[in-house]
């Protein structure tokens, strides 16, 4: 078991629904956790598929609430986008990209294979220093509430297992094998070094 508490990061594109999801989930269970996205700009649901309100990652969600109330009120009080902004204000003020993020962690869980490719790429690109390793792993999770609660529930009891392992490096392996045979979901992972 490690010395110390998990340090997790969640990861999903815009830090709004998956990643928060799992972050609210972890922090109530105890796990010392951060959430980001990886996009270049935060996007939310909007009035057409192809009309997202874009906001920049400095834009808080209290911001992005307000900003919706005055466009539409009752549409994303329907499509529950002001639910989750609600949810997320309460956990933390504003989306955070991993990019910019140069804390360090034990465990990386990506939320889609795209955002877990960024991850590797951000991870690559930059200069190790400590050579700590990280295991970054990939549970696909679709982008809407209810496989978000789903997936957070799972990423939970990921986590819960690699906490309780005696030896993460040498049963992270069959863990995850387990966890793709009961979730019938694949899971992707990687080993980076910091």
């Amino acid at each position: 078991m490690p010395s110390h508490p998990l340090r997790v990061a969640v990861v999903c594109s815009s830090n709004q629904n998956r990643s928060m999801e799992a972050h609210n989930i972890l922090s109530k269970r105890g796990f010392d956790v951060r959430s980001f996205g990886t996009g270049s700009h935060v996007k939310l649901p909007g009035p057409a598929p192809d009309k997202p309100n874009v906001y920049d990652f400095k834009t808080t969600y209290e911001q992005m609430y307000n900003d919706l109330v005055r466009k539409d009120k009752e549409l994303y009080t329907q499509n529950g986008i002001l639910h989750m902004l609600d949810r997320n204000k309460r956990i933390k003020t504003r989306p955070e990209r991993f990019q910019s993020c140069k804390e360090k962690f034990d465990l990386v869980i990506t939320c889609e294979e795209r955002v877990y490719d960024q991850v590797l790429e951000d991870f690559n690109s930059r200069e190790q220093e400590t050579f700590q390793p990280v295991h970054v792993i990939n549970v696909d999770i679709q982008d809407n509430h209810e496989e978000a609660t789903l997936g957070a529930f799972l990423i939970c009891e990921l986590c819960q297992c690699i906490q309780h392992t005696d030896d993460m490096e040498n049963d992270i392996e069959e863990l995850l094998q387990e966890f793709e045979d009961k979730s019938n979901r694949p899971f992707l992972h990687t080993v980076c070094f910091y």
